[in-house]
């Protein structure tokens, strides 16, 4: 991810807003499995580099929603072929069913905390 100059969390917001449209802040935390403090401190260069907006809502400024910019796809484009040759290294040394099996239980912990 340093060659696309994001970190990993970075990374991870970008790709669930590409795939999550339109989220409120409260609904990016829990999609992120993580407490609002941390997402705010990982979505503020994302904000600063124009990757991603928080326009402000009409209705309420209490609901504050995150979005994706175009330059924040081109940069999630960019991040994703660095994460997939990374990947990729991961499986050829670890094992690929053993790399598949990593990740099944990862998503089942995620999965577990975002439903609390």
């Amino acid at each position: 991810m340093s060659e696309a100059g994001i970190t990993p969390t970075q990374f991870s917001v970008l790709r669930t807003l590409s795939r999550c449209t339109n989220l409120t802040m409260a609904e990016l935390a829990k999609a992120m499995v993580m407490d609002r403090t941390t997402l705010v401190r990982a979505l503020k260069p994302l904000l600063r580099r124009g990757l991603v907006l928080a326009p402000a809502e009409p209705q309420s400024n209490r609901r504050l929603r995150v979005v994706l910019t175009r330059r924040g796809l081109t940069k999630l484009d960019e991040a994703a072929a660095h994460w997939a040759t990374a990947q990729a290294s991961f499986e050829r040394s670890f094992g690929q069913q053993q790399a598949a099996h990593l990740r099944s239980e990862l998503f089942r912990m995620t999965s577990y905390l975002s439903e609390r």
